[in-house]
């Protein structure tokens, strides 16, 4: 389903890289959640994007 919203855990587990990486590059470029539920940020596709291209640019 488009629009899909995924936290840190689960992007680390799509792009094939450990969740610290993943926070760390959200950390970095300041990225916020879409959404919060409690503690936990969701991010969408848009910002998923971001955040793998930052991977590959490592």
């Amino acid at each position: 389903m488009a629009g899909d919203l995924l936290s840190q855990g689960k992007i680390a587990e799509r792009l094939g890289v450990p969740a610290t990486k993943v926070a760390k590059i959200i950390k970095e470029h300041g990225l916020t959640p879409d959404e919060k539920k409690g503690n936990c940020g969701y991010f969408g596709e848009a910002k998923i994007k971001q955040i793998e291209e930052a991977l590959k640019a490592k």
